[in-house]
C-alpha cells in the first residue's frame, strides 16, 4: 500500500464532474478519481475549513463510531474494476478489526476528518496512476487557492457561497449547484475547492 494525500479537487472539462486528485508523498504518482458532487462538497468543506452549523454526514459517522466505541484506523483504496474504484474502511471496535466496503470519496472525506492515512494499493496505482503533470498554476496543494478561499470566507460573498453549499447538500440539484459554485470561483481555486 502507498500512502497518498489529497492534492485537490478539479472539474472534468467535458463532463463537469468533480475529480478527486490524490498524490503520493514523494510526488511521483497521481491518482484522479471522478466522484459525486456531494462527496466533492464534503471534501471541499474540510479542505477550506468551512464551518457548518450542524454535523454533516461524514462528521456524524465519525462521532457515531466514537460513541459506539469504534475507531477508524485507516482507509484503503484497494482495487479498480472497469473504471470504478473500491475502498475499505479499517475499523477497530474493542479489539475486533473489521473492513467495511465504501466509495473512495467517502473514505477520503472520513480520513481527512479523522486525520488518518489514505492508502492506495500498488496494483491500483499501476493500473490507474500517472506521473503528475506540471500545473500551469503551480502545485494545486500549495498554489494559494486555499488561502484565497479562507480570506474570501470573511467577505459577504463567501457567506453567501457557504449558504449555497449547505443548501445544495439538501437540494436534488446538487450537481448543478456545485457546478454553478465552481463557475463563480477564480480558475486557480478549482484545484483546492
Amino acid at each position: 500500500m502507498v500512502r497518498m494525500e489529497v492534492a485537490g479537487l478539479s472539474l472534468d472539462k467535458k463532463t463537469r464532474a468533480p475529480i478527486l486528485m490524490l498524490k503520493d508523498l514523494a510526488g511521483e504518482k497521481m491518482l484522479n478519481i471522478w466522484i459525486g458532487a456531494m462527496e466533492a462538497m464534503a471534501i471541499s468543506i474540510f479542505l477550506n475549513q468551512v464551518e457548518v452549523p450542524r454535523p454533516l454526514t461524514h462528521d456524524l459517522m465519525l462521532s457515531s463510531m466514537e460513541e459506539l466505541g469504534a475507531q477508524l484506523l485507516g482507509v484503503d483504496i484497494v482495487r479498480v474494476e472497469n473504471g470504478t474504484y473500491f475502498a475499505e474502511l479499517d475499523v477497530d471496535m474493542g479489539g475486533k478489526r473489521s473492513r467495511i466496503d465504501c466509495r473512495p470519496s467517502d473514505a477520503v472525506a472520513l480520513a481527512l476528518r479523522a486525520g488518518i492515512p489514505i492508502l492506495v494499493s500498488q496494483t491500483v496505482l499501476d493500473k490507474a496512476g500517472a506521473a503528475p503533470e506540471k500545473e500551469k498554476h503551480g502545485d494545486p496543494a500549495t498554489d494559494g487557492a486555499a488561502q484565497m478561499m479562507r480570506s474570501a470566507q470573511s467577505s459577504q460573498q463567501s457567506q453567501q457561497d457557504s449558504k449555497r453549499v449547505a443548501q445544495a447538500a439538501t437540494s436534488e440539484k446538487d450537481e448543478d449547484s456545485l457546478a454553478d459554485l465552481l463557475q463563480r470561483m477564480q480558475p486557480d481555486t478549482k484545484y483546492k475547492m
